[in-house]
């Protein structure tokens, strides 16, 4: 037994009647399980892994199973094990971190899918999927620095690498070309402590309008934003509720949806493998809710800037 939070929801599977009937591609039951490198209580990335998991039982009628705290090369695979027991053909890991591991062990369980997120993979039964998150982090750091009275805007990233970080530079920067963009990185998605700290050196600098980009420390520095009254961009899930006149706009990344396509693909054997890229036209990254805060002129501006972008796939090449 694995000593995790371990949940099975067993249903039986209901042919859905009329124009989306589900055809499987064996006669096994559709069981899809799920690995999360955290716990699904972060308010942010693994708990809409968790709620696209809950998707895919609620609206498909699939038995479904998760494992928190997948995160060693030894639990992974002891939990692949252990699913395949189960008679799991669908496998999500739930970020990047599962790529190389799944694309290894692709090749040892050839009749089960693997799907992960934002990592590069090979296989014939190996699946990543990318959020493509450079615009929706431009459009949010065009937001930050035309709302910034100081002219410094504050990033607190969880890695370098992050696509939409350095969306967020370049937008900030062409929407106000005069900004100074800190940038601090936690290296790790969870530390709050070292995120906090880096919080708190950038208010004493005179940033005004924070992104903290990582997924299980942005909403405690959120809070702090908050209590301070000074302005945040939200990070994946659309953050209004944690202040309205806080958070002026979040970076959305729909992954709970794409869970629900993704099962319903491959279950009508239409999932690609390889590489699969995802952005605002493909209806799973927007901006989130914009605050009264920001004015419609600027708000206007953003929305007619992505449509374009949607349309064209140019960004802007001009401040707001």
């Amino acid at each position: 037994m694995i000593n995790q939070r371990l949940l099975v929801l067993l249903l039986p599977f209901i042919l859905l009647l009329g124009c989306s009937t589900i055809q499987t591609q064996t006669s096994q039951e559709n069981r899809v399980g799920l690995l999360l490198e955290e716990t699904i209580d972060d308010q942010g990335w693994n708990s809409k892994g968790y709620q696209g998991l809950l998707n895919i039982h609620s609206n498909l009628n699939f038995d479904v199973m998760f494992l928190e705290n997948m995160n060693t090369e030894g639990k992974v695979k002891k939990a692949v094990e252990d699913f395949i027991r189960e008679d799991v053909n669908l496998i999500f890991g739930h970020g990047r971190y599962y790529a190389d591991l799944f694309t290894e062990l692709g090749k040892e369980y050839p009749d089960v899918h693997f799907v992960s997120f934002n990592g590069e993979v090979s296989g014939d039964n190996v699946t990543s999927l990318h959020f493509d998150s450079y615009a929706m982090g431009f459009f949010a750091g065009m937001v930050a620095a035309a709302m910034s009275e100081s002219g410094d805007v504050g990033v607190i990233g969880s890695f370098d690498w992050q696509p939409e970080i350095k969306g967020f530079k370049d937008g900030a920067m062409l929407s106000l070309p005069s900004a100074n963009i800190h940038m601090n990185f936690v290296h790790d998605w969870s530390n709050t402590e070292k995120a906090l700290s880096f919080f708190y050196e950038l208010k004493e600098t005179g940033v005004d309008v924070f992104y903290p980009a990582g997924d299980g420390f942005h909403v405690d520095v959120v809070e702090e934003i908050r209590k301070e009254g000074l302005y945040a961009i939200g990070f994946v899930g659309d953050q209004t509720d944690l202040g309205e006149s806080t958070v002026l706009t979040s970076t959305v990344q729909h992954v709970d949806s794409l869970y629900e396509l993704v099962a319903e693909q491959y279950y009508k054997t239409e999932l690609q493998s390889g590489n699969i890229h995802y952005d605002f036209e493909d209806g799973v990254i927007s901006l989130g809710q914009f605050s009264s805060r920001v004015p419609e002129a600027i708000k206007g501006k953003v929305e007619k800037a992505i449509q374009h972008y949607i349309e064209t796939g140019e960004l802007p090449s001009e401040p707001l």
